[in-house]
């Protein structure tokens, strides 16, 4: 039983001997140049990024973190919104989402979470918030949500959407419902860097202008106050190699959760990629919901399956957190942080690693 395939959580070794020539050009290419920021590569890229989220703008930055704090401080600072301004955030999310608005200043409340992990509408408070931010936590579309009787209020107050995309911005073809999008480019998303990278996407010709400059420490003529947050003309090289193939990862992807599904039909483990939701999935990781959640992970491991959680604890558990309002220990965030799991799912996967993970998933529950 053990000892029969070692499966690491991530395909980035594999991904990398695949594409080692091609990465190793681009590189090259980049440092003889001696053009290590804000190149052709970086404008390149930028420009790809916005004609694949539809929108008019994207402006890399260093991190999918940075992304959000650039968006945080822009509209709690630059749109006349009253201090300190309020914003919703689901409960079940990874910390980052809700670090870059406390450190803009603002007020925040969490809010639970449905059974796949994202913002419940009926848990919603009235309407004196200014801005909420969506989340497709694991790759889930969040399109549904400009068709709910909850975005006619959103519109009616002038509600900021902000999508914290860094999950789902492949999801659903990529279409952008929010102001503005914060996307990641670390090393375990589906389009992932050798570091780190994120991007802001926007129709919002202002907020382009600001994220430009604070990035760049405020500069050209301390437009606003910043930081120094470019993302790398060499990640944004490999990024524009990944790009080439990234339509093919993408349907990989679909074809193994797809195969997954069936699988766990019959079984006590519930995917939170369902056959309702997968089509307009990104994919982005497959969590299962389980009982005995510890259990299976550690059979797992003893079985050479590396899985991981996340997360463990929704951020109204967390002690930085507990001083705003949010859900409370029977939430539907705080069931899901003690019974998801997931599994390792990446294009590099061979049927016999994907058949074998799943049968060793039976296996153990």
């Amino acid at each position: 039983m053990t000892g029969l395939l070692t499966i690491p959580f991530t395909g980035l070794r594999k991904q990398y001997n695949n594409l080692r020539q091609e990465i190793l050009d681009v590189t090259d290419e980049v440092l003889r140049s001696g053009q290590l920021m804000n190149g052709n590569f970086t404008a390149e890229f930028e420009n790809w990024l916005a004609r694949r989220n539809q929108v008019s703008y994207a402006v890399t930055v260093h991190s999918g973190t940075s992304a959000l704090e650039c968006i945080a401080e822009y509209y709690a600072t630059q749109t006349g919104m009253p201090n300190p301004p309020c914003v919703l955030i689901p409960s079940m999310t990874y910390a980052a989402t809700a670090n870059a608005f406390m450190r803009a200043g603002w007020d925040i409340h969490l809010i639970d979470v449905d059974t796949l992990g994202i913002l419940d509408p009926k848990k919603v408070p009235d309407t004196s918030y200014q801005a909420v931010v969506l989340v497709g936590l694991y790759g889930t579309a969040v399109t549904h949500w400009a068709h709910d009787r909850i975005w006619r209020d959103w519109k009616l107050h002038e509600t900021v959407v902000i999508e914290d995309a860094a999950q789902h911005w492949l999801a659903d073809n990529c279409v952008r419902i929010g102001r503005a999008a914060a996307i990641s480019f670390d090393p375990m998303k589906n389009l992932p860097c050798y570091g780190n990278g994120g991007a802001v996407v926007t129709n919002d010709i202002d907020l382009m202008h600001f994220a430009r400059a604070w990035r760049d420490a405020g500069k050209p003529g301390h437009y606003a106050t910043g930081t120094n947050s470019r993302m790398s003309e060499i990640d944004c090289a490999h990024l524009m190699v990944k790009a080439r193939h990234l339509d093919a990862w993408q349907l990989r992807r679909a074809k193994i959760s797809e195969y997954w599904i069936k699988q766990l039909e019959k079984t006590s483990v519930r995917p939170l990629i369902t056959n309702a939701n997968r089509q307009d999935h990104a994919h982005h990781k497959f969590v299962i919901d389980v009982d005995n959640r510890d259990k299976l992970k550690k059979n797992l491991a003893i079985r050479k399956i590396e899985t991981r959680v996340h997360y463990a604890q929704p951020l109204h558990e967390i002690g930085v957190y507990r001083q705003w309002p949010g859900p409370d220990l029977l939430s539907c965030a705080s069931a899901l942080g003690r019974r998801v799991l997931s599994l390792p799912i990446y294009p590099e996967l061979t049927d016999l690693e994907i058949d074998y993970i799943i049968d060793q998933v039976r296996d153990c529950v």
